[in-house]
């Protein structure tokens, strides 16, 4: 004769745990002394798609303050951005939007 099998007890989650949505992520570009002002504009454009006026502004606060945040969104695409401005020679670096 085959006997019932024993029911397993599963710890359920509770129902009032919440997912935050993934903070948004800032990239920032560095001042180098290494590339030129023309190439970090030409970068800018290609790859973000900016307008030249656009590329130029960020270009300028790179040189003159040191850094500029050229992109933002989720963490995989400040991964990819980051990993797409150091092929192209850039110092690159990613962080939680803190505004």
């Amino acid at each position: 004769m085959a006997t019932a099998p024993t029911p397993i007890v599963v710890d359920r989650p509770d129902q009032d745990e919440s997912v935050l949505p993934d903070t948004p992520w800032i990239v920032l570009v560095w001042n180098d002394p290494i590339n030129l002002m023309s190439y970090v504009t030409f970068v800018f454009q290609k790859l973000f798609g900016y307008s030249l006026e656009k590329a130029t502004e960020l270009m300028l606060d790179v040189h003159q303050k040191g850094r500029a945040v050229v992109s933002n969104g989720t963490r995989e695409k400040a991964e990819l951005d980051v990993f797409r401005l150091h092929e192209h020679g850039l110092w690159a670096t990613m962080q939680r939007d803190g505004s």
